[in-house]
């Protein structure tokens, strides 16, 4: 059992007690929610209630049997992926790697795909999804980045170029109502086989030794902060399981409902970057310096 026990039961706190929390503890695990890239204008895929307020994305079970479904990923892919290049590191980020800078922040966990906490700079980054960035074949499994197949989608398939739908966590976009049964779609050059992002879809499973790594994080950490996630997948939601075991805080910074809600020592509404500068800004007044 750590020495962190005798929690106090969660409720809202106010923001210079929420932060004063963060500052009581020497280091952190933080696992980060699409919630903390939305002002970077990647929308979340729920409400704040933890409903689903758009079309589910194809599952990995889809995505692997059926080739219309594949279309409809591609498609969906292609209009999206603009954005996401597009798409730069936002305060919350840029916070987050500073704080690790300053050593309060031991690892960072993302469920996210987008890569945007490695542009800001952040070093001990766990994708715990995987990244959309990256392809792989499912057959021989030779890897490839994600960025030079976007002018073959479009040279193939004109009339989704000229698309723009609106984006959605993963690069998809919202465009179902219109028909892509004639969607040419990538298969590997080297085998045929089946060429996915390297993102763990839903249905599939997140690799053994990615959870294993992230569960050492936990367990070397001092406490646990959710940042932007209603932790609805147990993927994310069993981080605060791990602390709940070893007896350390756990703080949710979150708009809305969380599955973690009961289990959590504090929880904080509102804008991920506001509250994130807020920390490292009393940090820097405590005479804090960044390493590296």
């Amino acid at each position: 059992m750590h020495p962190y026990t005798a929690l106090p039961i969660a409720k809202e706190y106010p923001l210079d007690s929420f932060i004063s929390l963060l500052q009581s503890y020497p280091d952190w695990l933080v696992l980060t929610g699409a919630g903390v890239s939305a002002e970077s204008g990647v929308p979340t895929y729920r409400d704040s209630q933890g409903q689903w307020q758009r079309k589910q994305p194809v599952t990995h079970q889809e995505f692997m049997a059926d080739h219309h479904s594949r279309q409809r990923f591609w498609s969906r892919n292609m209009v999206g992926w603009r954005f996401m290049v597009e798409a730069q590191p936002n305060g919350a980020h840029q916070a987050l790697m500073k704080l690790e800078q300053l050593g309060v922040i031991s690892s960072l966990v993302t469920q996210n795909v987008d890569g945007l906490h490695q542009r800001a700079g952040s070093r001990n980054v766990i994708d715990l999804h995987g990244r959309v960035d990256t392809l792989s074949c499912m057959v021989c499994g030779i890897q490839s980045p994600r960025g030079p197949l976007q002018a073959w989608l479009e040279n193939k398939n004109p009339e989704y170029a000229v698309l723009a739908g609106a984006i959605a966590p993963d690069g998809d976009a919202d465009i179902d109502h219109l028909d892509y049964s004639s969607v040419q779609i990538p298969y590997c050059e080297h085998c045929s086989g089946i060429v996915k992002p390297d993102a763990v879809f839903y249905g599939d499973s997140i690799p053994k030794q990615r959870v294993l790594q992230a569960e050492q994080a936990m367990q070397s950490a001092a406490g646990l902060l959710v940042v932007g996630s209603s932790l609805m997948t147990y993927s994310g939601y069993r981080f605060c399981l791990w602390a709940q075991q070893q007896g350390k805080p756990i703080l949710l910074l979150n708009d809305g409902k969380t599955r973690a809600d009961k289990l959590a020592t504090a929880k904080l509404g509102g804008s991920c970057s506001t509250v994130l500068q807020s920390w490292l800004g009393g940090l820097a007044e405590d005479g804090f310096v960044i390493r590296g």
